[in-house]
């Protein structure tokens, strides 16, 4: 049994969604049919649940690459294959609006973990293509249009500033969130495919105020609706 989900193999399902807040992974929960919870220990709280006749774990990873990589480690060894990152991000492009979607092809980094991992070369850090496309997919198919691009991950959420911001979006970067590149590269090195859908919580060009889990409730609820979707459709090697 892992030193921090203390749930056994069998309890996690091969297809995982992975969520920072609790409260969101509670909310996604109660998108799956016999919910239950297999793990509270240490705030990481875990559901196995239904989505379509496919099991689906539902996963809290905590703020940061060091909690996430901890987290997908310990779903990895208990049997998860896929595993997608249903979060928020700032936007970092003036036309990109609260609660409208990202979809990261890459995530870029200057530091993290992944140094850990991967000491003499830098690790590669994109998401499945497969997978990325069932989540494209799935969003279109409720007729909205992500934006879709490079993402970065940052490891100091107060050192976001307007200087930043405005660096990263000329680099090319479309949302800035703190965990994608940790996951991607993981799953690059761990064979085991990844994703991620992401929700506006706010604007970093525009200064917009940052969005409240209760203002992002609907969003998060298509999303996760998405994602299950996503996965269900993704064949399990």
């Amino acid at each position: 049994m892992p030193a921090h989900i203390k749930a056994n193999r069998g309890e996690i399902a091969e297809r995982v969604i992975i969520a920072g807040d609790p409260a969101r992974v509670e909310q996604l929960s109660r998108l799956m049919e016999c919910s239950r919870l297999v793990n509270a220990n240490r705030g990481f709280i875990t559901f196995t649940g239904k989505y379509k006749s496919f099991d689906i774990s539902v996963a809290c990873h905590g703020i940061g690459g060091p909690s996430a990589a901890i987290v997908f480690e310990e779903l990895v060894s208990l049997g998860a294959k896929l595993i997608v990152r249903l979060g928020t991000t700032g936007g970092l492009r003036r036309e990109i609006k609260r609660g409208e979607f990202i979809i990261p092809t890459f995530a870029g980094h200057v530091s993290g973990p992944l140094a850990h991992y991967c000491r003499d070369f830098p690790p590669c850090t994109a998401p499945d293509l497969d997978l990325t496309l069932a989540i494209i997919g799935a969003v279109k198919k409720r007729n909205i249009q992500p934006y879709i691009g490079p993402v970065f991950s940052n490891d100091a959420f107060y050192a976001e500033s307007e200087s930043l911001a405005e660096r990263l979006s000329v680099l090319g970067y479309i949302g800035i969130e703190m965990e994608c590149a940790t996951i991607f590269g993981l799953g690059m090195l761990r064979n085991v495919k990844t994703a991620s859908l992401l929700v506006v919580s706010n604007n970093l060009i525009e200064k917009s105020e940052l969005a409240d889990a209760r203002e992002l409730q609907q969003f998060i609820e298509i999303a996760g609706l998405s994602v299950m979707d996503a996965l269900t459709s993704i064949n399990v090697k």
